[in-house]
């Protein structure tokens, strides 16, 4: 697999640049990291949570953890949990399961950017498989997360 037609879709309609980096296979965002040779903090992870509310897309620096208890009292959202490889599936159609992009808004989901993550001058992230990231600068990045929310969700 390649990129996602999303993730695709996203830089064309924004008109970013952006290269794609090559790495080994990986199947966390910090080894994603070491194999591509980039820091783990310039690299967004994205966490798919869902609720009876609906979906919702953590994104932070792979560098650090995200806080659940926390973001459910931010949110008032006492349910949340890490959605299923179903539901994984289903709303990331295009992706490789696990291989989550960060761009929420691009797949109608409410975003929360931790804010640790835009402290970076130079940003990767997950292209739909396991195998390709996107670099982008810190301002494109900021025209990708369009309408995402800033909140510390997560811990070092």
């Amino acid at each position: 697999m390649s990129m996602s037609d999303t993730v695709d879709f996203a830089l064309n309609l924004t008109e970013v640049d952006f290269k794609l980096l090559r790495h080994a296979h990986s199947d966390t965002a910090r080894e994603t990291a070491h194999r591509a040779g980039v820091s783990e903090d310039q690299l967004a992870k994205a966490v798919a949570l869902n609720d009876e509310v609906g979906p919702l897309l953590a994104v932070m620096p792979a560098s650090r953890e995200l806080d659940l208890g926390r973001l459910r009292k931010m949110l008032h959202r006492p349910g949340l949990r890490l959605m299923t490889e179903r539901e994984l599936e289903e709303v990331f159609f295009d992706c490789e399961t696990g291989a989550v992009p960060p761009l929420g808004p691009d797949y109608r989901i409410p975003t929360v950017l931790d804010p640790k993550l835009t402290e970076q001058t130079d940003i990767y992230f997950e292209s739909g498989d396991h195998l390709d990231l996107v670099h982008v600068s810190a301002t494109s990045f900021g025209k990708l997360m369009r309408g995402a929310e800033t909140l510390a969700c997560s811990y070092a």
